[in-house]
């Protein structure tokens, strides 16, 4: 299954298959935790884009090991 991104680059929309996807989280400055999703494009560059808690959960793809937390 592909998930859409933005990508800003090219500004457009692109899909980007599962096995290219990792999840991650980003702790802000006041403490607080932002749940995303990277996905890789086929010229290496990475997307993000910012899930609810809910979908984060449900993702069955592996965390990114440099997750901020």
């Amino acid at each position: 299954m592909a998930i859409e991104f933005y990508d800003v680059k090219t500004r457009k929309k692109v899909s980007i298959d599962e096995s290219k996807i990792t999840k991650t989280t980003f702790e802000t400055q006041n403490g607080q935790i932002r749940y995303g999703i990277r996905g890789k494009t086929e010229d290496g560059r990475v997307l993000t884009k910012f899930v609810s808690k809910s979908d984060w959960d449900s993702m069955k793809v592996p965390v990114d090991k440099a997750s901020k937390k």
